[in-house]
């Protein structure tokens, strides 16, 4: 297992990695940003002709671990978000995501910039930024609303509303929802399938599919970084930071 909590495992074809930070519902610092870059970018490398994403325990990622990235320079923790998810849209190789339990702020983009997204049952969505005076990165903003559209994206941004498997199922938000203990067999069938695949052929395809869906994607990932790094320094969030840490309602000036 690596020092930060990005563990890997290649099977045959296949290159599982799991954020495996239980305790913390899977939150990742600026070093597990780093090491899931560095594992999805060098995925072909180990000989590995698909990816599959996940996390351990209950949940799937709930994005920043508020407590490691605080005293992080906003730019830094910003490009190293950006690098993993356009390492994700970019990969040579198809990645599934298998989100296994909630999924929250910049997990909800590391779901959906996944090629496949399978969710279980209990999962939920939730893009949960501003009620900590922050806006949604990771590509959220162009990721969601392509898979869902603006009406709902926009309510889901601005409102904050958890979103079930069901109604992520239902919206296109996820390709499928499994009970929770099908889930893995369902990823595993899947992601077997695609590592028996034409290689090439995939990738392409893959290749089309993101700049038919995902051409501002880009644009996306700018006006993020360029907004959040403004609201990091603002005392909204700061606020925001403190209501989570000590488990509070914000009061927003």
């Amino acid at each position: 297992m690596t020092p930060t909590a990005i563990r890997t495992v290649r099977t045959g074809r296949l290159l599982h990695i799991t954020i495996d930070r239980p305790g913390r519902m899977n939150a990742l610092g600026v070093d597990d940003l780093v090491a899931l870059d560095t594992a999805i970018s060098g995925a072909e490398a180990t000989g590995a002709r698909a990816i599959v994403l996940t996390g351990a325990g209950r949940a799937f990622c709930t994005g920043a671990d508020l407590t490691a990235v605080t005293g992080e320079e906003p730019e830094v923790v910003m490009d190293a978000a950006n690098r993993v998810i356009r390492g994700i849209v970019s990969a040579p190789v198809p990645v599934i995501a298998a989100v296994n339990g909630p999924a929250v702020g910049y997990g909800v983009a590391l779901a959906c910039a996944a090629d496949l997204t399978y969710a279980a049952e209990s999962a939920y969505f939730l893009l949960s930024f501003t009620s900590i005076g922050l806006m949604p990165d990771g590509g959220a903003t162009a990721l969601v609303a392509a898979a869902i559209g603006r009406a709902r994206a926009t309510e889901l941004a601005l409102l904050g509303q958890r979103l079930s498997a069901t109604d992520a199922a239902q919206t296109g938000l996820v390709a499928r929802i499994l009970p929770d203990d099908q889930l893995a067999a369902h990823v595993e069938a899947v992601a077997g399938t695609l590592g028996a695949g034409p290689r090439r052929a995939l990738e392409l395809t893959r290749r089309a599919l993101a700049a038919s869906t995902l051409g501002h994607l880009d644009h996306a990932l700018e006006r993020e970084r360029a907004g959040q790094i403004e609201l990091i320094g603002t005392p909204d969030f700061a606020e925001g930071a403190d209501a989570v840490l000590t488990k509070r309602p914000p009061t927003f000036a």
